[in-house]
């Protein structure tokens, strides 16, 4: 991290800030014309952290800001169904940030230099969003090696900032202490920023139009996932979706949130996987619900453990464990058990395009796999059931884990993201686990069976909902 006494002031403050990072200090621009916030993470003009310091810098600067996106043809893992709800999200976007008075420009490849921008528009500094993923993080160093500008990351997408950690946890409950001793100073509604000068640039600037289509051209990219319409991207239908979870499900939440076969989640991950809605936002809007009487206490607690602390949790885990989205990340003690149990005899064995076909003796298992690949989605609980599955049937842990992540990443919308990285380094290598009773394949690691977890939910309607039976599975 660079050093940030060269910023005076004000400027000073903000800079020292927990949630943000200096990777770029030294002089800005003489006679600069505006700040850019480079959105990548953080997909929204709403409740946006990142966005917010620019519009601070910038009106200490007395300049306005421009927010500016790049779509490049290959983003790690992403295909058509991710690029989609993407430029969904964008349209919000480019709408919102009109009504705040800040510019937004969007370039595709080969035209989107970052650095070719900054140029054109004279930018004082740039300002960007913090992402714990190995490949957008080397990208960030990469960036702050080779500007000639002060450059700020914000970690925008976390209620409480991940430096005032600065660790991961071995458990939840070693970690939610310390979560809730921060809480009460970032679990607060901000007042926004309103920039004090507005973007209005000298000439007209090269902006792609969202009217068209963003992937045009991008011969590399794999169509073979196309888009859902079960999901709808951007903050306008994250906010819908929120407002509808607070009035309908939550009420419920502690009743109905592990049955599948029900609308019981708020299923907004896919919004804060893209960053359309930040869990600020969504946390203030729960706890809104309980003090007037909406929800109870005890369900806020319920979702909010989930929204925060296990999300926030995941974060960590990535952040701090290189090996986060492969095998090596496993506990030593669940390491040394499935190793001792690498030779056992599975009950069933699936090669991968059986898995991602669905075509496996398991009913439930199937009807998981079909609403992955169908809707972009899977109920939590069925994650759980889903990854611990593929653990079982493959020829050993490390492919389990491969097999898991390449499935998570190509169908789901909230894929590519520390929550689900966290999900399946806990099915599969007991990841913020403890030991469990020991058992054949599975070892020391929690296992999880159809019958027993059948039991649980009406799991006939959801395989229903699913696709239809292709074996005789008693629950």
């Amino acid at each position: 991290m660079c050093a940030i006494t060269q910023f005076p002031g004000e400027l000073h403050k903000l800079a020292s800030q927990p949630r943000v990072q200096v990777r770029r200090g030294g002089p800005m621009r003489e006679g600069a014309r505006c700040v850019v916030y480079w959105m990548q993470r953080a997909m929204r003009i709403l409740d946006n952290p990142a966005l917010d310091v620019a519009i601070d810098v910038a009106n200490l600067l007395g300049l306005p800001v421009v927010v500016f996106f790049s779509v490049i043809p290959n983003y790690p893992n992403a295909n058509l169904r991710h690029y989609h709800f993407m430029a969904q999200g964008l349209r919000d976007v480019e709408e919102d940030a009109a009504e705040r008075g800040v510019g937004f420009v969007l370039r595709r490849h080969p035209d989107n230099s970052l650095e070719a921008f900054l140029e054109q528009v004279e930018a004082a500094l740039v300002i960007g969003d913090e992402n714990p993923c190995r490949e957008p993080e080397r990208w960030r160093k990469v960036l702050a090696k080779r500007l000639r500008l002060p450059y700020w990351t914000v970690d925008a997408d976390v209620v409480v900032p991940s430096a005032v950690f600065n660790r991961d946890y071995f458990l939840l409950h070693h970690f939610r202490p310390h979560l809730m001793a921060a809480l009460p100073k970032y679990l607060v509604a901000g007042t926004p920023v309103s920039p004090q000068h507005k973007w209005q640039p000298k000439k007209a600037l090269p902006s792609f139009s969202l009217t068209g289509d963003i992937t045009e051209g991008f011969d590399e990219l794999d169509r073979t996932v196309g888009p859902v319409d079960t999901f709808t991207g951007g903050t306008h239908a994250a906010v819908k979706r929120l407002k509808d979870f607070v009035s309908l499900e939550l009420p419920h939440y502690e009743v109905k949130r592990n049955h599948p076969e029900i609308k019981g989640t708020s299923r907004l991950s896919p919004y804060l996987h893209f960053g359309n809605i930040g869990p600020l936002t969504i946390a203030l809007a729960v706890e809104d619900a309980v003090q007037t009487g909406k929800a109870s206490k005890s369900a806020r607690d319920r979702f909010l453990d989930q929204v925060i602390a296990w999300r926030e949790l995941s974060v960590l885990f990535v952040r701090h464990n290189p090996d986060y989205d492969n095998w090596e990340c496993a506990e030593p003690w669940a390491r040394q058990s499935l190793v001792a149990h690498t030779a056992d005899e599975r009950p069933h064995r699936y090669d991968f395009a059986q898995l991602e076909r669905g075509e496996t003796g398991d009913d439930l298992w199937n009807a998981a796999q079909r609403e992955m690949v169908d809707t972009g989605w899977m109920h939590n609980y069925m994650r759980m059931y889903w990854a611990k599955k593929i653990l079982e049937w493959s020829p050993d842990p490390a492919r389990a884990f491969e097999w898991a992540v390449t499935l998570n990443d190509r169908y789901f919308i909230d894929g590519r993201d520390p929550n689900g990285y966290l999900g399946i380094a806990w099915a599969i290598v007991g990841k913020h686990d403890r030991p469990w009773f020991d058992r054949p394949v599975f070892g020391l690691v929690r296992s999880m069976t159809g019958a027993s977890t059948a039991k649980k939910f009406n799991a006939r309607l959801y395989i229903e909902q699913h696709g239809k039976s292709t074996s005789k599975l008693a629950f």
